[in-house]
């Protein structure tokens, strides 16, 4: 009998262990889940990334956070972070500023821009996580969550 994941990418042949199984049908569901997403924010120019870092600054308020700061922060662990910045200074989303007191540390802010942004895509973003995994009960989630949690902590977060 061919598993839920095996009918959703056409593989007749048995995995080679339960474990390879999870972790297959954990990527496949993020790229899922994940796509819906990127889709909602390709008007707006940002990728989920972009719009996670957007939203960390914002939670940052006007403080700001350094490069190395919004790294730690990311969901989703990226190369390249100052690119990624870059990019998002180039729309007028983030601002960056050298402190006076260490040139050698630039602190990142989200800007009105961004914040309007962040404002505008609220809730859809919250539309988007209630269409998705809506259907599922408090406790299921909680499960979700949980087994997610234990399925992470054996591995280290910056190796």
């Amino acid at each position: 009998m061919l598993t839920s994941l095996q009918h959703d990418i056409k593989q007749t042949r048995p995995f080679q262990s339960l474990e390879q199984e999870a972790l297959l049908s954990l990527e496949r569901s993020a790229a899922v889940l994940m796509h819906g997403f990127a889709e909602r924010f390709k008007p707006h120019g940002i990728t989920p990334t972009q719009y996670n870092v957007l939203r960390i600054l914002r939670g940052a308020g006007d403080a700001g956070l350094c490069r190395n700061d919004v790294r730690d922060r990311l969901v989703t662990l990226v190369p390249d972070v100052t690119r990624l910045i870059d990019r998002l200074e180039e729309t007028g989303l983030v601002a960056r500023e050298r402190t006076s007191a260490d040139r050698r540390i630039v602190i990142t802010r989200i800007t009105t821009d961004g914040l309007a942004l962040l404002a505008q895509l609220d809730q859809p973003v919250s539309d988007a996580h209630h269409a998705q995994l809506g259907h599922m009960t408090a406790e299921q989630l909680q499960s979700l969550i949980d087994l997610l949690a234990i399925a992470r902590s054996s591995v280290p977060r910056n190796p």
